[in-house]
Order: C-alpha cells, then sequence, then structure tokens
C-alpha cells in the first residue's frame, strides 16, 4: 500500500500533465495543423502548380527560342540553300555536263586501245605458248616420263634398302636378340621373385606389427585420457561448481525470486493502478475545469448574446436594414421605370422623325426592330410601350 500511494503521488502529475498535452495537441491538430495542411494543398494545387507549369513552358519556349530556332532558321534559310544553290547544284551541273561526256570520251578511247593492244598481246602470248609448247615443254615431259622418272624410282628404292640396312636392321636385331633377352632374364625376373617370395611377405608383416602396436597404444591413451579426465572432475570442477552454486547462484536466485519478483509485480500493479486513477483524477479535474469555464465564460456570453445582442440585432434589422433595403429596392425600381420610359420616348421621336422624313404609317427604321401596335380588347387604352391603331369597326369589317 504505501507503494502505491507513492507511485500515485508521483504518477497523478505526470498522467495530467499528458492529458493536458494530448488536449492541446488534439486542438492545435484541429485548428492550426488540419487549416493549414487543407492550405497548403491548396496552395499547391492551384496556385503552385499552374506557377509551375507555366514556367515550364516558358522555359521551354525561352529554350527552343535561345538554343533551338536560331540554328534550325539558320540550317534552314542560311545552310541549306548556300550549299544547295552554292555547292550541290554547280556540282551536280558540271558532272552531268562536262565530267560525264569527257569520261565517256576517254573511257571509249581507252577501251579502243585496251582491245587492241590485249589482240596483239593476245596473239603474241598464243604464238609464244606454241613454240615454248612444242620447242621445250614437249621434249622436257618425254625426258621427265621416260628417262628421270624410272631413274628416280630406282634411286629411292636403293636409298631406302641402303637406309634400312645400315641404320635399322642393326638397332632392330640387337634390341629384339640381346638387349630384351638381358633384361628380362636378368632384372625383370629376378626383381619379380624377390618382391613376390620376400618383400611382399615381409611388408605385411610388418603392417600387421604396426597396427597391433597402434590398437594397444590407443586403448592405453583413453585409459590414460578417461583416469585424468575423471580425476580433474572429481578434485576440481565439482568442488567450484558446488562452491559456485552455493554461495553464489543459491543467494541470488533466492533474492531474484523472493524480493525483485514480488517488488517489480507489486511496482507494476500500483504503477498501472496508479496510472488508472491518475485518469480518473485528471479527468475529474478537466470536468471540473469545464463546469468552470461553462458557468463562468459560456453562460455570461450566451445570456449576453441571447439578451442583448438578438434584440439589438433585431431591432437593427427591423428599423434599420429593413427600411433601407426597401428604399433601396423602390430607388432601383424607379431608377429603372425612368430609364426604361426615357427609352421608349427616344425611340418612339426617333420613329416619328423617321416617319416624318421617309413618309408613309409607321416603317421601321433600318437595323431597328418592327414593334408591333396593340390595343386592349373593347377598350380605348393601349400597352405601355405600343402605338395606337386606328379604331376598327365591326360592320365595315364584315
Amino acid at each position: 500500500m504505501p507503494v502505491r500511494i507513492v507511485v500515485l503521488v508521483v504518477v497523478v502529475p505526470v498522467r495530467m500533465l499528458w492529458d493536458l498535452l494530448a488536449l492541446c495537441g488534439r486542438a492545435l491538430h484541429r485548428t492550426v495543423l488540419r487549416p493549414v495542411g487543407h492550405g497548403l494543398v491548396w496552395v499547391y494545387a492551384v496556385v503552385l502548380t499552374p506557377v509551375g507549369h507555366a514556367l515550364a513552358w516558358l522555359a521551354v519556349v525561352l529554350g527552343k527560342a535561345v538554343f533551338v530556332w536560331p540554328w534550325v532558321g539558320l540550317w534552314r534559310y542560311v545552310v541549306v540553300p548556300v550549299v544547295t544553290y552554292g555547292l550541290v547544284v554547280p556540282a551536280v551541273w558540271v558532272h552531268r555536263q562536262v565530267l560525264t561526256p569527257v569520261g565517256r570520251g576517254v573511257a571509249w578511247v581507252l577501251t579502243g586501245l585496251g582491245r587492241g593492244i590485249g589482240w596483239t598481246l593476245g596473239t603474241l602470248g598464243r604464238g609464244i605458248a606454241w613454240l615454248v609448247g612444242h620447242l621445250v615443254v614437249a621434249p622436257a615431259r618425254w625426258v621427265h616420263r621416260s628417262l628421270l622418272t624410272p631413274v628416280g624410282h630406282a634411286l629411292a628404292w636403293l636409298a631406302v634398302v641402303l637406309g634400312k640396312v645400315l641404320f635399322v636392321w642393326p638397332w632392330v636385331g640387337l634390341w629384339r636378340y640381346v638387349v630384351v633377352p638381358v633384361v628380362t632374364y636378368g632384372l625383370v625376373l629376378p626383381v619379380a621373385w624377390v618382391y613376390r617370395q620376400v618383400l611382399t611377405p615381409l611388408g605385411h608383416g610388418i603392417v600387421r606389427l604396426a597396427a597391433g602396436l597402434w590398437h594397444r597404444l590407443a586403448v592405453l591413451g583413453r585409459g590414460l585420457w578417461t583416469a585424468l579426465t575423471w580425476t580433474v572432475l572429481t578434485l576440481l570442477v565439482t568442488p567450484v561448481v558446488w562452491l559456485v552454486g552455493t554461495l553464489v547462484v543459491a543467494p541470488l536466485v533466492w533474492i531474484f525470486q523472493r524480493v525483485l519478483v514480488p517488488l517489480g509485480r507489486e511496482i507494476g500493479a500500483a504503477f498501472v493502478v496508479a496510472w488508472r486513477v491518475a485518469g480518473y483524477v485528471s479527468s475529474a479535474v478537466g470536468s471540473a475545469v469545464r463546469w468552470l469555464v461553462v458557468q463562468l465564460v459560456v453562460r455570461p456570453v450566451r445570456w449576453f448574446y441571447g439578451s442583448v445582442c438578438t434584440p439589438v440585432g433585431h431591432a437593427v434589422r427591423d428599423v434599420v436594414w429593413r427600411p433601407a433595403k426597401r428604399a433601396a429596392v423602390e430607388a432601383g425600381r424607379a431608377a429603372a421605370a425612368a430609364v426604361r420610359s426615357a427609352r421608349e420616348t427616344i425611340r418612339q421621336a426617333r420613329r416619328d422623325a423617321w416617319r416624318a422624313l421617309v413618309g408613309g404609317p409607321g416603317y421601321a427604321e433600318p437595323g431597328e426592330p418592327l414593334v408591333p401596335q396593340a390595343r386592349t380588347l373593347g377598350s380605348t387604352t393601349t400597352v405601355p410601350g405600343a402605338a395606337a391603331e386606328p379604331e376598327i369597326s365591326l360592320h365595315k369589317q364584315g
């Protein structure tokens, strides 16, 4: 209970300050931030966006006017005409009218010369080829086919046979009949017999001896390691663990379970209860402040508005505003009637002047619409704004 009282004394001002800040924040959001945000959105949508679009369009137009259109005009109206009519057209004319005929003439002359030279050289070449073929090539071909080829074949066969006799057959006989038997029966077979009959059993025995020794040493090592581990755990680790658990861990666990956990639970429950009580207190204080504001401000203002401002406003409306409005309406109607009457008078005077100048019964002026004459049925009064017509008798009409 004392903890809850202390926590309540500490939490109540914090809760009241929190509620006051929340109320101020809601009021600030409702009265300032939301309208300002709507205003900024409106300014962005209605003012800044069109201004930005206009500035972008102006920048594009200025950029084109400064950097694009001058170069386009220079290219279209200066460079292209100058190059077209100063270089291309004269060059085409020179090519078509001068170079093409000259080139065709030169080509025709060179073609004739080439054909003559080619015919001459072809004739000489065919003659020389016939002479060389019959005086040189045919005898050389006969000598090669009849003499040189058989002699070459014989010399090649003799060279192959001498090469084999001098350089191949002696070494083949030495390798086959001397080296291979000596190496086979003097080295390979004795070495194989020694390996199979002596070295293989000796190696197997050494391997078995080494495996037995390794197994015995492994068993001895595992026994020594087990004994050493048991000794260390029994004489060092177990007492230290027992001392640490008894002197350190157990008191800490007891303090945590018996002191810190209940104290934390009590403080947490006290904070929850204090926060709720502070909420009730803050709500009661807010209600009292609201009641005081209503009693001291709202009711006097409401009474002043209902008892003073409303009768005064009604009196001003009935005594000042309505008569002024009625007088203004009557003045407007009178002014409109005067303007209408003056317009009709001017029209009638203009119509009479036109009739006096032109003659005839009521011809409409050019550009002036014809106003029909009208009368009320069975009465001699005329309609306002219409000219009077002569009387028509029903007997005359019949």
